[in-house]
């Protein structure tokens, strides 16, 4: 390696590193916090069949599934101002992440609700708890138990898919690589940097998704 490349890469690892911990860090965590509320009303209509709410979220998740998350960004960023809705750059991708990933944990959680065993909702509502109070006390912690390591993917796979936000201008890691690349003319290093960034981040993540997987296993036997 040339003193010069080097030199770059020193240099430039803070520079990514940087909008790293500001914003992929932050849009991650704000989007996935969203899109975690947006899949459990989506599972909890869908699985108690309330009419009309059930259709409208079976409706939400198929479009959002069904489309690429580049062209809801662009769809949110570029089209809407045809239509007098401006959105600034972070909050749009905050919009759309958060959405979009709502989609699929929806789909997520509601298959974690459905096996849990319909004999527990029926006890608890014997014992006079009221159908929301058995959710939310019996049947969604058993479920969110069942639906933590896809989950926790869903998560890591949503940090990686944060570089598409660098297409509607937000100064997240991976544009700041590519100013970087505009002025040094060292794609194949830059790239491969900021890809390390993003193994470190995930990594992190793995570590953080097995502590939780061993702490409800512990859990759970305490309990049996």
């Amino acid at each position: 390696m040339s003193e010069r490349l080097f030199a770059i890469l020193t240099d430039s690892f803070w520079k990514i590193l940087l909008p790293g911990l500001t914003v992929t860090i932050p849009l991650t965590a704000i989007a996935f916090s969203l899109a975690m509320v947006i899949a459990v009303a989506a599972a909890l209509v869908q699985f108690a069949n309330v009419r009309g709410l059930r259709q409208l979220a079976r409706f939400y998740i198929w479009v959002f599934r069904g489309t690429p998350l580049l062209v809801q960004l662009f769809v949110v960023f570029y089209g809407l101002p045809n239509m007098g809705v401006l959105i600034d750059p972070f909050p749009a991708a905050v919009l759309v992440f958060s959405l979009n990933e709502g989609a699929y944990c929806a789909e997520t959680v509601r298959s974690a609700l459905e096996s849990v065993p319909a004999g527990q909702l029926e006890a608890a509502c014997c014992v006079g708890l009221s159908w929301p109070q058995a959710m939310g006390r019996i049947v969604l912690p058993q479920a969110m138990r069942t639906a933590f390591p896809p989950l926790s993917n869903s998560l890591i796979a949503m940090v990686k898919d944060t570089s598409l936000a660098a297409n509607i201008t937000v100064a997240e890691m991976f544009m700041a690589t590519q100013r970087i690349v505009a002025r040094t003319y060292e794609p194949l290093a830059l790239y491969i940097e900021v890809g390390l960034i993003y193994l470190l981040f995930s990594t992190a993540l793995t570590w953080l998704q097995r502590w939780g997987e061993k702490k409800l296993g512990a859990y759970e036997r305490q309990e049996a």
